[in-house]
């Protein structure tokens, strides 16, 4: 641990040293992609100096025991430091875990109603809603590329953008299905149903490098629908593209116009397509989603929310919380600080 800590000090103080040349203070993307590389060790370089200071602090309160009139000194300064050096080095350790590429990226999510009819529809309506809200309390910003309303309320599917920092760190859990435990406002004997509905979570990525044929693209367009499925725009603007091979599809609708939507389309296309790439690979490799927090399956039951006992349970960690009606006006924090303990502990056994 410690050579890593050195090794991380010295390239912190290089880049230092580089970022006062004068070739390179006139150079804008040179600063800042030298500035993003020092930003990323500062915690790290800061919370070592505390480390080195305590260490040192130790042997001087050692050197004190020895004098009888400093003793009792020396040894609560002794006691306090090794408590200090034994925490210091458990966030040391975390810290020094390989964080995820994508964990500042922004993300592409998609939720859609799945068993239980109508009201699957309204649960993922009730979902993209405790989303909505969780990202308002983030001071994240939300785009709808596209959305098909239930009948009866909700959403039979709908997919949005997530921008904002670190979005991908905190909701990068959500992947699986979602089910949910209560009366059915369309049930008129008051029996409790369970319905679910399923959450994809996509990282932003910019430049993928996917091959992706023009022959291989079935594009349609037609018009932008709003909720209850009234047009929003009189031109056919609206872009639907199939990567037919895959049997992919994307649509966007929340541009005006045709270009931006396509556009927009196939940026989408190239995600979703790069996503099921990394999962399969990562299929074959196993190990790597074996030590995730879920594997992100879509049919992969992740978290319960009933209703009657206003209970919240993630099932990958056998975590749960009894405020459902916070979590579903977007208090998922304390959900998501305990998957993510839960993730840096696994990827600590793992190295």
């Amino acid at each position: 641990m410690e050579e890593k800590l050195k090794a991380m000090e010295e390239k912190y103080n290089l880049l230092s040293e580089e970022l006062m040349k004068p070739d390179v203070m006139s150079d804008f993307s040179k600063v800042k992609q030298l500035s993003k590389e020092q930003s990323d060790l500062a915690e790290v370089v800061d919370k070592y100096h505390e480390y080195q200071d305590a260490k040192q602090s130790l042997e001087e309160a050692k050197q004190l025991v020895s004098d009888p009139d400093m003793r009792e000194l020396a040894e609560m300064e002794i006691a306090d430091n090794e408590e200090k050096i034994a925490r210091l080095e458990d966030e040391l350790q975390i810290m020094l875990i390989p964080k995820d590429k994508n964990d500042d990226k922004n993300i592409i999510m998609e939720i859609r109603g799945a068993a239980g009819g109508d009201e699957a529809n309204i649960f993922a309506g009730d979902l993209f809603r405790m989303y909505e809200r969780f990202a308002e309390k983030q001071g994240w910003k939300i785009e709808i590329n596209h959305e098909v309303p239930g009948s009866s309320g909700g959403y039979a599917q709908i997919e949005f953008i997530i921008k904002g920092q670190s979005v991908y760190s905190k909701m990068k859990y959500e992947s699986g299905a979602h089910r949910v435990q209560r009366v059915p406002v369309t049930e008129t004997a008051g029996r409790v149903h369970t319905s679910t509905a399923t959450v994809l979570v996509m990282p932003e990525v910019d430049d993928v490098d996917i091959e992706i044929k023009e022959s291989d693209l079935k594009i349609d367009v037609y018009h932008s629908s709003g909720a209850g499925g009234q047009s929003v725009n009189t031109s056919n603007s609206a872009v639907r593209i199939t990567h037919v091979p895959t049997n992919t599809v994307v649509t966007c609708q929340n541009e005006r116009s045709q270009l931006k939507n396509k556009d927009m389309a196939m940026k989408l296309l190239k995600i979703k397509m790069y996503d099921n790439m990394i999962a399969e690979q990562e299929a074959k490799v196993g190990s790597e989603r074996r030590s995730k927090i879920g594997s992100g399956d879509r049919s992969e039951k992740i978290r319960t929310y009933n209703y009657p006992q206003n209970r919240v349970t993630d099932h990958r960690i056998g975590f749960s919380v009894m405020s459902l009606d916070r979590v579903m006006d977007g208090d998922l924090d304390p959900i998501i600080e305990a998957l993510t303990t839960e993730d840096l502990k696994r990827k600590l056994a793992s190295e």
